[in-house]
């Protein structure tokens, strides 16, 4: 039995619109964007930025290398933010952006083996109740656990389990504010569909969190909070929602797993214990957008976090850089990869992180313990 537990984490992954498209599968390509009536014109950005796109292409064709990764890295459990509805549902929620993925698809989830996909996130009601109803259905037909979005409060609020090599359980709840575009409106009620909604980062809504844990956390899980919060673009963490990670590690969280952020922000290690303000993306259909060029959205993380399996605490917290290009990710070319440790480093430094290269990896070390 393993001394350790690595888990694999991903910010959003976006398999709907242009990605959608390219698979075998390929659902109606009808959006209802100010600009964008078609999802394959995302396909045709993305291959005139870079070349074509064979079509149809297998489902680990978005994975591309990462799937090398994952495989020598053997992580325990996977768990990505599946930030698209898995549905045919015609029934467009009118919010100007909406994402779907055809049921026939999901076996790009199950490609990359993930173990749980988070669905609370604000494109999980992009077809409503019916959608979400449907991406329910086709993830629990594939295997997949889901956590943060539900046919009830119970189930919204209901924690996702994977039991881990070492005996353990990774026990995962998650939820979405309203800083990324969470709608109160898609809240899960009594018997109503829809997410696990938190309004803002307060000492209150944080003790909501806190109290569902302990509820059900032994002594043994490995307790992580997945948190779709903050906005699309920008480095900058606002001080409540340091707060409020601060709140839930001391409160016995294990892992804070922030995303919604299109690239990555800081890295907090507070207490022993990861803090992930914003993953960035991992699966889109940007390739060919502008407006951004900044931030680089074109390169994304792979986050792999050691814990102890006794004390839970961070042993390693590595990172490996992809890009996209054509619509799969590929490892970063050396200049690439220290662009992108020089930024996280700068933007993490503020939070008692440093960020060095290791071989093929960037790794995210404490410079100094927090009080």
């Amino acid at each position: 039995m393993s001394d350790t537990i690595t888990v694999f984490l991903a910010g959003d992954v976006m398999t709907g619109r242009g990605v959608d498209q390219i698979l075998p599968f390929a659902g109606d390509p009808e959006l209802r964007e100010r600009c964008v009536r078609d999802a394959r014109e995302y396909v045709a950005l993305a291959e005139k930025r870079n070349g074509s796109i064979p079509r149809p292409v297998g489902f680990e064709w978005p994975w591309g290398e990462a799937l090398r990764v994952l495989d020598e890295a053997a992580p325990d459990a996977r768990v990505i933010n599946l930030e698209t509805t898995v549905t045919t549902c015609a029934r467009f929620v009118s919010k100007g952006i909406n994402y779907r993925m055809h049921p026939s698809n999901v076996g790009v989830l199950a490609v990359a083996r993930i173990d749980v996909c988070v669905l609370a996130n604000n494109h999980i009601l992009d077809f409503g109740a019916g959608g979400l109803e449907d991406t329910l259905d086709a993830l629990d037909r594939s295997g997949v656990r889901t956590v943060g979005a539900g046919r009830a409060a119970a189930q919204a609020w209901s924690p996702a389990v994977v039991h881990a090599g070492t005996g353990s359980r990774l026990v995962i709840w998650a939820a979405g504010m309203s800083s990324s575009g969470v709608s109160p409106h898609g809240a899960a009620g009594g018997s109503r569909p829809g997410v696990a909604y938190l309004s803002e980062p307060t000492r209150a809504e944080a003790d909501r969190v806190l109290d569902r844990t302990r509820l059900m956390r032994r002594d043994t899980d490995v307790v992580v909070v997945s948190l779709h919060w903050v906005s699309n673009w920008g480095y900058d963490v606002p001080d409540a929602y340091v707060e409020f990670a601060h709140r839930l590690v001391d409160g016995g969280v294990d892992v804070v797993f922030g995303h919604s952020s299109h690239h990555p922000r800081p890295i907090e290690i507070y207490r022993g214990h990861p803090i992930f303000y914003g993953c960035g993306d991992l699966i889109n259909d940007y390739e060919g957008i502008r407006g951004h060029e900044r931030y680089r959205d074109d390169l994304r993380l792979l986050y792999l976090v050691v814990l102890d399996a006794r004390t839970h605490e961070l042993l390693e917290l590595r990172m490996v850089p992809m890009r996209s290009r054509q619509m799969q990710l590929h490892r970063t070319p050396t200049g690439d990869t220290e662009w992108l440790r020089r930024v996280i480093d700068e933007i993490s430094r503020g939070f008692g992180t440093r960020i060095d290269a290791a071989d093929e990896f960037l790794v995210a070390r404490a410079v100094h313990e927090n009080p």
